[in-house]
């Protein structure tokens, strides 16, 4: 099982970084802890603190000549890590 998935890079995240705060998406079934551990063991730093929030999906419709079309786009888990002072992650070619 692979537990994170992608870096997020967002404006919002990108202000984030100066209090040493990045975004991953991980796998929804993780808890704390192996998101914690992998992220350690991928980037060899530190973890102080880890958020996690579930971002739900959007409801999304498409007009056709066939008539509406209704969907969702998919549902995704986000953890925000806080590393120790003086450390980063240069995930931009890594992830």
């Amino acid at each position: 099982m692979e537990i994170i998935r992608r870096a997020v890079l967002t404006e919002k995240i990108n202000l984030l970084k100066d209090k040493r705060q990045y975004a991953f998406e991980v796998d929804p079934s993780a808890n704390k802890i192996q998101i914690g551990k992998e992220i350690e063991k991928r980037f060899n730093v530190t973890i102080t603190s880890i958020r996690v929030q579930t971002v739900h999906g959007k409801k999304k419709s498409q007009m056709t000549r066939r008539g509406r079309f209704l969907g969702r786009t998919r549902s995704w888990k986000k953890a925000i890590v806080t590393l120790k002072e003086g450390q980063s992650i240069e995930y931009a070619e890594n992830v």
